[in-house]
């Protein structure tokens, strides 16, 4: 039983269910078995069927593996055993019929039908409780091809067999005329309104001749018999007319049921799927019995274009007339958007639609059908799903521009932000350095030796303060613009703490961290200046705090990153710490602690560190120091050697240089 592959036929009934258990179970132990199970929808069977059961079905199916189906057809048998040749079954599982016996004798019996049909297919048929109980609902009537035929022989004989019953007994026109209506009433209930037609004229030749005097001719002497004759034709022919309408409707309502079926379940689908287009087209291939499906943008075809372009939604056919363009020539200009299936290179270019179906969505956007010319009954649903696939590319695209929306929004506020911190922060720097340069620059004013190094001091000290500034706004656009690249290796704790604390006052950071930590997987120039910005933010909102770098106790923690285990550091104070309400603040642009409008920096140092961490696949959080203070804990991954950076820095996309070159910037 290897490879074996089962179709499941589901009418739309709960016995769905057993045969879908039975069909697992028969799978079970073999090897690369697969079950698809398929409902056949048609205009007849949609009043049947359960929506609620064949959402069970489905959902059943997907959890044991197997996969789910829906085609649209008109006939059941033969859609069902070309479904089960196209995905190349081995064995088909049906149902026991739920019609009862009579019905079944009288319609051939479906089962029958199909194992007569299948031929060297193996179809199983499972027996269930329902089974001969009947169909519980009413077969919606219509009129089709042998009803009418029939309706032509009743046309025929009707209207003889009532003459020669008038002709035992003595009668009048009047009765001749009544007893003649009610055949013609019976023609047109089975037959409709041509036979009803030929009836009711048949009928009154017979009435004319046999029951209107003079009896034996044609001719007809009394007005009263010739406006009775007319009555009767004309009633006969009305009445054919309303049953026949009401027939057609009913075939048309069956139908409407079937689509909105369909429809309903293609909706319900798409909602599910994250990808709503590519589901909608899935499920195309199955709903129209396709190879392919796609839809692509692109020029449309006007009245005397080149051959191979497709019609203007202008130039649309009439209705039920299918699009069927001739190849083109060259490129088209149209560009593929989602496609499902099985396509050639040339349909993927769009430069390839013979014998196919197009259905336009709007001016610039088309749906293409391969391998299968829609008929023109299914031209409605057709219709109709080309509106569903049209909705789900605008929510795609309105989608799309939300979050474009958003993106240009957060750059509008970044560089609002950057221009404030520009008209001030940073002025405050260039402001000493002006005044110390001007100073020195006074030919007419005699500094001592003294004066002169504390200028230059504060021009050090003020470029140093600058150069931190600057360096921080380039890389909070980096991050806002997504263009941080770190080129990950492993990396020692302290091979990067001690150059990240060069630039502090000496003795106010002690490092405590024991030589033997493993390396964790980061780009050490971006790492450094994570440790610089948390630390130089710790020195200046814990002035008089001892600031202690060090990792979980013992050396050895138990954080984990993505299921991985994790390194860690710890730069802790004991400062006045932060609530717990402002720490996701504590950790947006632009923001201070306590808004402290004197402090040197724009507010970056923190989210340019989280933004780094991040970038190098880590994290960053706040913890309360307890005793009181804050403690920043720098997480990141484990490293496991060298060889296992190379996957890394490819999923990064890092080069080389890269670090390099951010340092740089």
């Amino acid at each position: 039983m290897a490879g074996e592959r089962i179709v499941i036929g589901l009418s739309g009934g709960p016995e769905g269910e057993i045969l879908i258990r039975r069909a697992v179970k028969a799978l079970d132990g073999a090897a690369g078995g697969e079950v698809l199970a398929v409902h056949i929808r048609s205009a007849e069977g949609a009043s049947r069927e359960s929506t609620t059961a064949l959402e069970s079905q489905r959902r059943l199916v997907v959890e044991l593996g197997g996969s789910y189906h829906t085609v649209a057809a008109h006939h059941i048998v033969e859609a069902l055993l070309e479904f089960a040749g196209h995905v190349g079954a081995t064995r088909l599982v049906i149902g026991q019929s739920r019609a009862r016996p009579l019905a079944r004798v009288l319609a051939g019996g479906t089962e029958a039908r199909i194992i007569r049909a299948a031929g060297d297919l193996d179809v199983q048929v499972v027996p269930h409780p329902l089974a001969g109980r009947g169909t519980g609902r009413r077969r919606q009537r219509n009129l089709g091809r042998v009803r009418v035929a029939v309706g032509f022989v009743l046309a025929a004989a009707v209207p003889i067999l009532l003459q020669l019953a008038l002709a035992v007994t003595e009668h009048s026109v009047a009765t001749a005329v009544l007893v003649q209506l009610a055949g013609a009433v019976a023609v047109a209930l089975v037959g409709g309104l041509w036979p009803a037609v030929v009836g009711a004229f048949w009928s009154s030749l017979l009435v004319n001749y046999f029951s209107t005097p003079p009896v034996g001719d044609l001719a007809i002497h009394d007005p009263q018999d010739l406006f009775s004759l007319a009555v009767f034709v004309g009633v006969s022919v009305a009445v054919a007319g309303v049953v026949d309408r009401s027939a057609r409707r009913s075939k048309e309502a069956a139908r409407a049921r079937a689509e909105a079926a369909t429809l309903g379940e293609l909706a319900r689908a798409a909602t599910r799927a994250e990808d709503t287009v590519g589901s909608l087209l899935e499920q195309a291939l199955d709903v129209f019995g396709v190879r392919g499906a796609a839809v692509f943008s692109g020029p449309a075809f006007r009245s005397g274009a080149a051959s191979g372009d497709w019609p203007a939604p202008g130039d649309r056919p009439a209705s039920g007339e299918r699009l069927a363009p001739p190849k083109a020539d060259g490129e088209t200009g149209r560009r593929l958007l989602a496609s499902a299936g099985e396509l050639t290179g040339s349909e993927r270019d769009g430069t390839e639609f013979a014998e196919h179906t197009v259905e336009p969505l709007d001016d610039g956007t088309w749906l293409v059908l391969f391998g299968k010319a829609v008929p023109a009954a299914d031209s409605s649903l057709l219709g109709a799903f080309a509106a569903h696939v049209l909705a789900q590319l605008e929510r795609g695209q309105l989608a799309a521009s939300r979050l474009e929306v958003l993106r240009l929004a957060e750059g509008n506020t970044m560089r609002t932000a950057i221009l404030r911190a520009v008209s001030h922060d940073l002025r405050t720097p260039l402001a000493g350095i002006k005044l110390a340069v001007g100073g020195l620059l006074q030919t007419a004013v005699r500094y001592t030796p003294e004066e002169k190094q504390e200028l230059l001091e504060t021009i050090d000290e003020c470029s140093d303060r600058l150069d931190g500034l600057v360096g921080n706004l380039l890389d909070m656009s980096r991050i806002t613009a997504d263009s941080v690249r770190p080129l990950l290796k492993p990396v020692r704790w302290l091979d990067v703490v001690p150059p990240a604390l060069t630039g502090l006052p000496p003795g106010r950071v002690r490092v405590v961290l024991p030589p033997n930590l493993p390396a964790v997987d980061a780009d050490a120039v971006l790492l450094e200046r994570v440790i610089a910005n948390i630390a130089e933010n710790a020195v200046k909102y814990a002035p008089a705090s001892d600031i202690i770098v060090t990792s979980a106790a013992g050396g050895l923690s138990s954080a984990v990153l993505n299921g991985h285990p994790a390194g860690e550091l710890r730069i802790i104070d004991h400062g006045r710490g932060v609530p717990d309400r402002n720490v996701p603040a504590m950790f947006r642009p632009f923001q201070r602690l306590d808004d402290l409008s004197q402090s040197t920096g724009v507010g970056l140092g923190l989210a340019v560190a989280r933004g780094f961490v991040s970038a190098m696949g880590g994290s960053l959080a706040a913890e309360e120091t307890p005793g009181g203070g804050l403690t920043m804990v720098i997480r990141l991954p484990l490293s496991t050697g060298p060889d296992s950076m190379g996957p890394d820095s490819s999923r990064h996309g890092a080069s080389p240089s890269s670090s390099q070159q951010e340092a740089a910037q």
